[in-house]
C-alpha cells in the first residue's frame, strides 16, 4: 500500500541522505545538512509498505511563493507513478493551498511537472541566482 505523509517523524532522515549524497542536485549534502532542511520545509515522505521509498520537500511562505525541492522515488520503484501520487499529493496539499507562485528545477523530469501545470518560465529573464558552491556549479556543468 503506497502512502504519502507530511510527518516529519516519519522520515528516514539516513535513507534520504543516502540517496542525495549522490545526486546531482544534492552532490555531497550532509546528513546534518539534510536535517536543517527539512527543518526548514514542508516535507512529504512515500512509503510503500511503510518504508520509504522516496522524497520530496516545499521550501514556502504559505501564501506568496512555493519552490518544489529534493523529490525522488528510488530506482526499483520507479516506471510505477508514484512520482504522479507524491507530486499530486503535495499539490493538493492544505497547508500549501495559498501559494500563488510555484518553482522548481529539473534536468530530465519536465513531462511530469508538466502534469501539474508546470510550465517554462514566461519571462527568465528577470529572474536571477547567487550560487555560493563551487561543487554545485561544477557538477550542474558536466550534466
Amino acid at each position: 500500500m503506497i502512502t504519502v505523509s507530511t510527518d516529519k517523524t516519519k522520515l528516514d532522515v539516513p535513507f534520504i541522505q543516502n540517496f542525495l549524497k549522490d545526486i546531482y542536485w544534492a552532490a555531497g549534502r550532509t546528513i546534518e545538512e539534510v536535517q536543517i532542511t527539512i527543518d526548514a520545509s514542508v516535507c512529504f515522505g512515500i512509503y510503500l509498505d511503510d518504508k520509504q521509498i522516496g522524497f520530496a520537500r516545499v521550501i514556502t511562505d504559505y501564501v506568496v511563493f512555493g519552490y518544489l525541492m529534493d523529490v525522488f522515488i528510488t530506482e526499483e520503484h520507479r516506471g510505477k507513478g508514484y512520482s504522479s501520487i507524491l507530486i499530486e499529493t503535495m499539490m493538493n496539499e492544505p497547508l500549501l493551498k495559498d501559494i500563488k507562485i510555484w518553482r522548481l528545477a529539473t534536468t530530465d523530469a519536465h513531462f511530469l511537472y508538466e502534469k501539474f501545470g508546470f510550465t517554462k518560465l514566461n519571462h527568465p529573464e528577470k529572474l536571477m541566482e547567487k550560487i555560493v558552491s563551487y561543487s554545485l556549479i561544477k557538477t550542474e556543468k558536466s550534466n
